[in-house]
């Protein structure tokens, strides 16, 4: 069982990548992003909200080998960027950033704080949503109903004072803007 002390924050890391393929013209804004997404999944605050959420879900802390954050995108998936992978049977999770297409868009329309508000939260929410499925394995609407209902309470309780960034709910879960969020 979960021990309120024991958090995953040793377990996430920057995973190794192999082929930069397309994206290596962007290796410094990739290595950047990768390395703030480290930060906001390894904050305390969100490791010990991890820790309710697993108690909560009864998913054991053991069932988590590594969550590897990936420098480069996955590649997209029936016309949309990957954001998480879990694979159950090795306890292996991966987090995916957007594009730097996507980000630069993003930050000329909403400004560069937001753009790292979204980043960080996008990354917390995919590996909430990623913990879920070890538990729920197949069921993607369970996954995604509980996903809103714990990235909410994190959200609400974390930055109940900023309307701003509880904002970022409708932008990360907002279906309406899918098409912009999947660039």
């Amino acid at each position: 069982m979960l021990n309120q002390n024991n958090v995953l924050s040793g377990k996430i890391r920057i995973g190794p990548e192999y082929s930069k393929g397309d994206f290596s013209k962007h290796y410094g804004f990739y290595t950047n992003y990768s390395r703030f997404t480290l930060k906001a999944l390894t904050k305390s605050s969100f490791q010990e909200f991890l820790c309710r959420m697993l108690l909560a879900e009864n998913i054991e802390e053991k069932f988590v080998n590594t969550v590897d954050i990936k420098i480069f995108p996955a590649p997209r998936k029936n016309g949309f960027n990957i954001v998480g992978k879990c694979d159950t049977f090795r306890g292996r999770i991966r987090i995916y950033p957007k594009t730097f297409n996507f980000c630069n868009e993003f930050k000329k329309k909403y400004g560069k704080d937001y753009l790292f508000a979204f980043v960080g939260n996008r990354a917390r929410a995919a590996l909430i949503h990623e913990l879920l499925h070890l538990k729920y394995v197949s069921d993607e609407g369970k996954v995604r109903e509980l996903t809103d209902i714990y990235f909410s309470a994190y959200m609400e309780r974390r930055y109940y004072k900023n309307l701003n960034l509880i904002s970022l709910l409708g932008l990360i879960f907002n279906r309406k803007n899918q098409a912009f969020l999947n660039k």
